[in-house]
Parts: C-alpha cells; sequence; structure tokens
C-alpha cells in the first residue's frame, strides 16, 4: 500500500504521466550526447536512460526524481572504453553499481549531510551553467571533422524557434498549469518545423547517421575471457569507483535540492541502494549505467510531478520511443529541446545566492564560487564538492581555531580562575598556550572548561604541556569541568592525574 501511494504521491495521475512523457522526449538529446562523449552507440545511452531511470523511480528514495545517462559518467567510462574496449565498459558499470549498493547497505548515504550549503550552492550553481553551456553546440553542426556554428537564414530561424519554446514555458503557466508548458512548446516547434519554408535541425542530426530504433535490451554477453581474473580488476576498479562515486554524490546532491525545492525528504541510503541496483542491471544489459539528473528532475518537478509514476511513465516512454516511434522522435526540432533545457538551466540556478551575495559569509560566498567553477571547467562534479567540502573545513578550522579566548577571574578565596571559551583542538592549540604566562602567574590558578570543548588529542597534549609549564614553576593548576570524553582522553593518553603534596607538582582533574 505504500508503494501505491507513492506512485503519485502529493500529485495526480494527469500530472504525472504528462510530466512523464515530456522528461522522455526531454532525456534523448542529452542521453545521445552522453554516447558520444563516452564512445558508444546512441541505443548504449538511450537504454541507460530507461533502465536507470525505471529502476530508481521504482526502488529509489526520492520519489519524482529522475535518473538515467549522464555526462559525469561518460566522462568517467570515456578513457575505459577508449582504452581498452566497449567489452569492459559494463563489467565496470556493475562494479560500480555494486559499490553503490554497499553504501546504500551500510547506511553511508547519510555523510551527505557533512556537504556545506555553500557547496550545494555551488554545485547547483554550476551544473546550471553546465546545462546552459551544453546547448551551444547544437546551434552548429560537423562536417568533415571540423564544427562550424549555423549562419543566415539557419540560425535566424532555430534562433526563433528556441526565443519561441521560452516564451511559451513563460507565458503558458500564466493562464493554465494544466498541461506542462514544456511539453506543449516541444509540439508547437514541432508542428511549426513542418510548415513550408521552415527548415531547422531536427533530432535526426545530432544521430549523425545512425539510428535510434532498437528493440528491448538484451543481457550483454561478449565480456573479456579473462573476466574474473587480477588484470582485469585492476582495469576496471578505479573506474568503478570513480562511477560509483561521481554517481552517489550527483544523485544525493540532487536528492537534497529536490527535498528543499518540494519541502519533503528522500532516504539518501534507500536511493544509494536503487542506484547500485540500477547500474548492476544496466550493466547486465549492455548500457552505460548512469545517476540522476538534475535538469530532467527539475523538468519533472516544475511539471507538477511529485510520485514515483513520472519516473516510471518517462523509462517506459522513452522505450516505447526506442522500439515504435524513433521515425517520429527524430523529426523534433533541436531547436524545442535547447530552448527547454535553458528553461532548465534558468530554474536550477540559485538566483538568490547573487542576490543576498552582501549578506553571505564571504567564506561561504568565495567557496561557492569555487565550486561552481571548478564544476564549469573540468565537468567533474565529484572533484568540485570534495574541493568545496574541504575548504569549508579548513574555514571551519580556521574560524575557530582564532575563537579560543579567556575570561580572568578571581573568586571569594583569592584564587584565580581562567573561563575558557571556544573548542580546544589542532588548530587552537598555540591560541590556548598563549593565554597562559606561567612564570608571571599566581602560585594557584584553576582552569575552567565550562563553556570550552576538548576536541582531539592535540587538545590534551596542550593541557599537558600547560600543566608542565605550571609544574617546574612549583605552581598549582587544577582543571575543572573537564568532559567526561575529554577525561577518557586523558586516561588513554596515560597523562598522570594524581597528586604529589611533596613536590606540589600535580595537575588536579575534578568537577566543580
Amino acid at each position: 500500500m505504500k508503494f501505491v501511494k507513492e506512485l503519485t504521491q502529493g500529485s495526480n495521475l494527469k500530472n504525472e504521466i504528462l510530466s512523464g512523457i515530456t522528461v522522455a522526449i526531454a532525456l534523448v538529446p542529452e542521453a545521445i550526447a552522453f554516447s558520444f562523449i563516452a564512445g558508444v552507440d546512441p541505443l548504449i545511452g538511450l537504454y541507460a536512460a530507461c533502465i536507470m531511470g525505471f529502476f530508481t523511480s521504482l526502488l529509489g528514495g526520492r520519489p519524482g526524481m529522475i535518473s538515467g545517462a549522464t555526462g559525469a559518467i561518460a566522462v568517467v567510462v570515456a578513457a575505459t572504453v577508449q582504452t581498452y574496449g566497449e567489452a569492459y565498459l559494463y563489467p565496470t558499470i556493475i562494479l560500480g553499481g555494486m559499490i553503490q549498493m554497499a553504501v546504500g547497505a551500510l547506511r553511508l548515504g547519510k555523510f551527505i549531510r557533512l556537504v556545506p550549503h555553500s557547496v550545494m550552492l555551488g554545485f547547483v550553481n554550476g551544473l546550471a551553467i553546465v546545462i546552459f553551456m551544453a546547448q551551444f553546440p547544437m546551434f552548429g553542426s560537423e562536417a568533415s571533422g571540423v564544427f562550424e556554428y549555423y549562419t543566415g537564414s539557419k540560425l535566424f530561424t532555430l534562433s526563433a524557434l528556441v526565443a519561441l519554446t521560452i516564451v511559451i514555458m513563460v507565458v503558458l503557466p500564466r493562464f493554465t498549469k494544466a498541461i506542462p508548458s514544456a511539453l506543449v512548446a516541444i509540439l508547437v516547434i514541432a508542428g511549426l518545423s513542418f510548415m513550408p519554408g521552415i527548415e531547422t535541425p531536427t533530432v535526426l542530426n545530432l544521430l549523425k547517421g545512425k539510428s535510434m530504433q532498437g528493440g528491448l535490451p538484451s543481457i550483454f554477453t561478449d565480456y573479456p575471457a579473462d573476466l574474473f581474473s587480477i588484470s582485469t580488476l585492476k582495469i576496471i576498479f578505479l573506474p568503478a569507483l570513480s562511477v560509483a562515486g561521481v554517481g552517489l554524490i550527483e544523485s544525493l546532491l540532487t536528492l537534497t535540492i529536490i527535498d528543499e525545492r518540494t519541502d519533503t525528504r528522500g532516504s539518501g541510503n534507500r536511493e544509494s541502494l536503487a542506484q547500485g541496483i540500477a547500474n548492476c542491471i544496466s550493466g547486465v544489459f549492455g548500457s552505460m549505467g548512469g545517476c540522476a539528473m538534475i535538469g530532467q528532475s527539475m523538468i519533472n518537478i516544475n511539471s507538477g510531478a511529485r510520485g514515483r509514476l513520472s519516473g516510471l511513465v518517462a523509462a517506459l516512454t522513452l522505450l516505447m520511443f526506442i522500439m515504435f516511434l524513433s521515425p517520429i522522435i527524430e523529426q523534433i526540432p533541436v531547436a524545442a529541446l535547447i530552448g527547454v533545457m535553458f528553461m532548465v538551466a534558468y530554474g536550477t540556478f540559485e538566483w538568490s545566492s547573487i542576490k543576498n551575495f552582501k549578506k553571505t559569509p564571504k567564506d561561504d560566498f568565495l567557496i561557492m564560487i569555487i565550486v561552481a567553477v571548478v564544476t564549469v571547467v573540468f565537468h567533474n562534479l565529484a572533484l568540485a564538492v570534495a574541493i568545496g567540502v574541504i575548504l569549508s573545513a579548513l574555514a571551519f578550522a580556521w574560524d575557530h581555531a582564532t575563537g579560543i579566548h579567556a575570561r580572568r577571574r578571581t573568586d571569594e578565596n583569592g584564587i584565580k580562575h581562567y573561563d575558557i571559551h571556544g573548542p580546544l583542538f589542532f588548530g587552537s592549540t598555540t591560541a590556548f598556550a598563549e593565554i597562559f604566562d606561567a612564570k608571571n602567574d599566581d602560585d594557584r590558578i584553576i582552569v575552567d572548561f565550562e563553556s570550552s570543548r576538548v576536541v582531539d588529542q592535540s587538545g590534551i597534549e596542550a593541557i599537558r604541556k600547560l600543566n608542565e609549564k605550571y609544574q617546574e614553576l612549583a605552581k598549582e593548576i587544577s582543571f575543572v569541568n573537564l568532559s567526561s570524553g575529554c577525561k577518557d582522553l586523558l586516561a588513554t593518553a596515560k597523562i598522570d592525574i594524581s597528586i604529589d603534596p611533596d613536590k606540589r607538582k600535580f595537575m588536579v582533574v575534578y568537577d566543580a
């Protein structure tokens, strides 16, 4: 019953079906383009979009999210295909899927929470720019190995149809949202393209002479003879690890973004497991695998879909296109798809991150820009997110390293207290040591950690060194309100906390 409810969760049957059809049409050009990037036949990418979309919609942790063949995965596997051949592609995808399943089974998807908001904004904005820039090669064609942009009337017609697509998608929702504006725009532009005197590139031109006509995907059997050998594992392991990592990062970040846009919550662990299952099945049936697609997911969400049904409809509709309707789909004008993706890029970009930059901490804004630039320049989402997380961690550590300080006071017994504020860890140990002047200090002091916390072994070592300084000067130093965790660390480090009243060299650790 729960699964049946999720099919149309928060939506209605009409929205789910129409959104699914719209997404299926939008998947076609990208699946074809990513196939060429990976160095495989267009049908390989189209089958990947079907398989990934179907099984992640059926089993995934985020209803309404769309998965398919992606540029991120295509870039990762391209070197494997080019160097070792297509036969090594599918074991790579299967192994990558198994790693993703392990991540889901071990419930490691929760670590996506460690990605700061500034990194997510950079990822989203960078990906929006990538989607936007990816449309410009469609304004030209390759002849004799040389790419040239269209000129004259051909460029004018294409640009005019793109502009009309955008106008329809902007204006139509103001009057009605009964039908997805992207679907209406595609149908209108397709109708106009058949009018006399209008010549414009179609999906058929993207295929470069290859047909998207095919049947049901079949199990791939032409694996290398030494498939289960160490030598094959050496070839596919690192690419498979990249497939798993890049796929999970893009999928889980997309899940988080859709959560925010819909004010709902998906399951990262369930999505990781579903992505792994889908990639394994994708590899078994000889397709290039993939992950979540933020562009198509945004089309789906903006069209009103909220349940699993839209993704299933998209996958099955795309399969119908491949099997029965390829001659019709091949005649869809490229202009309509460019216009739709331009609007997706516009809707994906977090414009508030630019408008409110004066209210954003400088460190966060800079990290957002760096992540966006790395995403655009290298098209490597895993690298961009990793750099963003590292920079955020360093910024956090520096901020807290310079934030430790002490309030000095004297109690009714004339004993001097140092009330420590801020965490004591590897980054703040120097600032902590500079608080004290053992040589000129009182003969007895108390260091109070009620408003502080000892975080790591470096903090423990700082306490030990401070204690030794006062011991050497035969001065009494006491540490109070240390947490139980800190005391455990002291015990583990075998730091002597016993009292030796004869030599007055001691460190007292007690709870005030």
